[in-house]
């Protein structure tokens, strides 16, 4: 099925955004209270510096997960990408703000790009939203439940 339209026709614009200097526990409460899952982090000018989910505030909550180590002839191989990752848990378990557990990766779309592209690009890529930037500034989020609206909006109804 095609979806129909630009990112700007359906995009969130009322979006609550964070500082990478922001108190975790101030996030959190940003979050629930807008009742959204995730928002863009911007520094003073604005501009996307990452991105804060609610994954990434429950790793504080869980117990790590210690990195995989083989005992072979007397010696300790520790499988490398589970020791990134245990990092990346360490770093946020002691975390005090947003800085210390947001994504740094500045996945964004613009107002312009397709829905069907930022759909598939959602899917592909396993993420829940995207900040929509416009010169390096946050103008919007856009976000699956967004494209499930413009989905079900889209088909034609049926007469009963």
């Amino acid at each position: 099925m095609t979806i129909p339209g630009r990112v700007a026709d359906i995009m969130t614009t009322d979006v609550v955004t964070l500082r990478p200097e922001d108190p975790v526990d101030e996030a959190a409460r940003k979050l629930i209270e807008r009742n959204v899952g995730g928002a863009p982090v911007v520094d003073a000018q604005g501009r996307l510096v990452g991105l804060l989910e609610d994954d990434d505030l429950l790793v504080q909550e869980t117990r790590l997960h210690l990195p995989t180590a083989i005992s072979i002839l007397g010696g300790v191989l520790e499988w490398p990408p589970s020791v990134h990752h245990f990092e990346q848990e360490l770093r946020k378990a002691v975390g005090a703000t947003v800085a210390d557990v947001m994504d740094p990766d500045l996945a964004s779309c613009s107002e312009d790009d397709s829905v069907e592209d930022v759909a598939t690009r959602l899917h592909d890529e396993d993420r829940r939203r995207l900040p929509v930037v416009r010169d390096g500034g946050v103008v919007g989020m856009v976000a699956r439940g967004d494209i499930l609206r413009a989905m079900v909006e889209a088909r034609p109804r049926h007469a009963d």
